[in-house]
């Protein structure tokens, strides 16, 4: 009698849920988002408890390769002692002025950076909107991919994948990164990826790259609540610039009704989330790199790894990976665009450190901004967006205001530059 009762009260609560859970609702996707964050909480809390008790009993100063793992976790190195900075590796790395390229060298290296960013984030934006938003043929049947959360663990264990081998062939520092820290900026990582692709069931694609312009904005206020950090006047003037752009830009576009890529709500607050989380990542990473030193290389690797456990932990819980994987099975096409759209994010992300390696953060910035306005075109040319003279010209302000940010970042770093030297000639 109870096994019964307990069955039936099962089946009338799985019953319950099917209802609750529409696919096509548009407010499905916040029961998908309880679920991912109960997925994560499985491999967050029990590492959490050992990081604790690992602690509290001092488990991983033991000797013996059984505690290596544990060290990794909570020292970010395999060794006993932690070796102090090794000032002559970090020296191998920057080569010297006298071994600057030349002028033809360089223009060629940046011309190489360009073309890399620019082909593999337009492809992956042109996939990504393809993926999320259009219908794959089996017959006369046709039906889209829904689970976000599976794009967002190939993308993951590809740029794990890629990063890793990169390691393994060339030199670099010493790693000391706690392992568990990555954990935090993985999460929201991964979560910002998640509304992202979310997000495009029920905003367009330009929408989407132009709120990721205004990401500004959230960087600038989670800066100001984790770090107290302190802006100039041209970077507030700048983030108002772009918000008027972006306002202008949505009430450009309201006549866009074609299927989900009308702006609702739901759309809204995805993309919202988006912002959140990945300003919340930005001043994390931003934090490590200051605390630990990790060379970006490392920083990629061990920020995907801990995402691909978090969402290999949350599909086989939600089932994902069967979905997913039959989905592949009926469209072989999908597992095309699947892999082009990791393997160009994970390129992408190679281009990027190269980038700002060489040519350092300004040129890698008006770069992705000119990136930002070609797939903006592109999309607009593939899928038929329309957009009015208010939605054009928000789109204008927005690239503006951003210019005008970068123009005055480097008036002020020269004013900076110039002063500091008048002192020193002084002295």
């Amino acid at each position: 009698m109870f096994r019964c009762g307990n069955a039936s009260n099962q089946k009338a609560s799985g019953h319950a849920v099917k209802i609750i859970i529409d696919e096509n609702g548009e407010t499905s996707w916040i029961l998908r988002f309880i679920f991912t964050i109960l997925g994560y909480a499985t491999v967050f809390l029990p590492c959490y408890v050992l990081i604790h008790l690992s602690r509290r009993h001092n488990l991983h100063t033991l000797g013996g390769c059984q505690w290596r793992l544990l060290r990794l976790i909570l020292t970010g190195t395999t060794s006993e002692i932690v070796a102090e900075t090794d000032s002559s590796v970090s020296g191998t790395e920057r080569p010297s002025n006298s071994e600057s390229k030349s002028l033809y060298k360089k223009a060629i290296s940046l011309c190489y950076c360009c073309v890399g960013l620019q082909v593999s984030y337009l492809l992956w934006g042109i996939l990504q909107e393809k993926i999320m938003t259009r219908e794959y043929a089996d017959g006369d049947k046709t039906e889209r991919f829904t689970d976000s959360q599976f794009l967002v663990f190939v993308n993951r264990i590809l740029a794990f994948l890629f990063s890793g081998i990169y390691l393994l062939l060339t030199h670099q520092n010493i790693h000391r990164t706690p392992l568990y820290k990555y954990s935090f900026c993985s999460v929201s990582n991964t979560l910002s990826s998640w509304c992202q692709y979310e997000a495009l069931k029920f905003v367009s694609f330009p929408t989407q790259v132009l709120a990721k312009s205004a990401k500004v904005i959230p960087v600038m206020l989670m800066g100001k609540l984790v770090s107290r950090a302190q802006y100039k006047n041209y970077e507030y003037a700048t983030a108002v610039l772009i918000s008027v752009g972006m306002t202008a830009f949505l009430l450009g576009s309201g006549g866009d009704k074609k299927g989900n890529n009308v702006t609702t709500a739901s759309g809204a607050l995805l993309l919202c989330g988006y912002l959140i989380f990945d300003s919340f990542t930005a001043n994390w990473q931003s934090a490590l790199f200051k605390e630990h030193k990790p060379s970006s290389i490392q920083m990629m690797c061990g920020v995907n790894l801990m995402s691909c456990l978090f969402t290999s932990a949350s599909l086989i819980q939600q089932g994902g990976f069967f979905y997913s994987l039959s989905f592949a099975a009926r469209h072989p096409i999908f597992i095309m665009d699947c892999l082009l759209t990791a393997i160009s994010s994970a390129l992408g992300q190679l281009f990027i450190f190269a980038t700002i390696s060489k040519f350092g953060p300004v040129v890698f910035t008006i770069i992705m901004t000119v990136r930002q306005g070609l797939s903006i075109l592109l999309s607009c040319l593939l899928y038929k967006h329309h957009l009015s003279e208010m939605g054009i010209l928000g789109v204008f302000i927005v690239f503006l205001a951003i210019f005008l940010r970068i123009y005055y970042a480097q008036q002020h770093k020269k004013r900076k530059l110039d002063s500091t030297d008048a002192s020193a000639s002084k002295v």
